[in-house]
């Protein structure tokens, strides 16, 4: 009997081993996570991306047509909504695309600052494309629910 006691107690200092360990290993995420954010200063932006037929017909008459010719991201709200649309200007054939990959809000100069991140692809060289103006352009849905004070696009090209 003797033997069976003293399994026992070498088992319970490995269950609390390991279950420290773990919540070490949780709290060691977490301020990792937590102050990541803190020291960015940024907040992720939940969005999107609507395909042509889900823009809104405020947006799709009014502020594309005015805007298309322009590389630049803009926001808007429709029916208390508040949309994103990055542009890339006028492009002289078909091939070049854009992408919004993700947003955040930022304070920037002590301003409320929506941060674009979008991807541009540009067509490969030597391909045969279709000669025509060409205005690449996405529109998002956000969650925010007011316009941030500011907008920048931040591009990356992608190959």
């Amino acid at each position: 009997m003797a033997k069976i006691g003293f399994k026992n107690k070498l088992k319970r200092p490995k269950l609390k081993t390991i279950g420290i360990l773990a919540v070490i290993a949780l709290i060691t995420v977490g301020l990792i996570w937590g102050g990541r954010h803190i020291l960015t200063g940024d907040t992720e932006v939940n969005f999107r991306v609507l395909n042509e037929g889900e823009v809104p017909q405020q947006i799709a008459g009014q502020i594309i047509p005015e805007y298309r010719q322009l590389e630049r991201a803009l926001a808007c709200m429709v029916d208390g909504k508040v949309y994103v649309i990055a542009t890339r200007g006028e492009k002289p054939t078909s091939g070049y695309e854009i992408a919004i990959d993700r947003m955040a809000m930022e304070e920037v100069d002590g301003t409320n600052t929506l941060i674009v991140y979008a991807k541009f692809m540009d067509p490969q060289p030597g391909l045969s494309l279709t000669q025509v103006l060409t205005y690449p352009l996405q529109v998002a849905e956000t969650d925010l629910t007011e316009l941030p004070e500011q907008i920048q696009l931040k591009v990356q090209y992608v190959e």
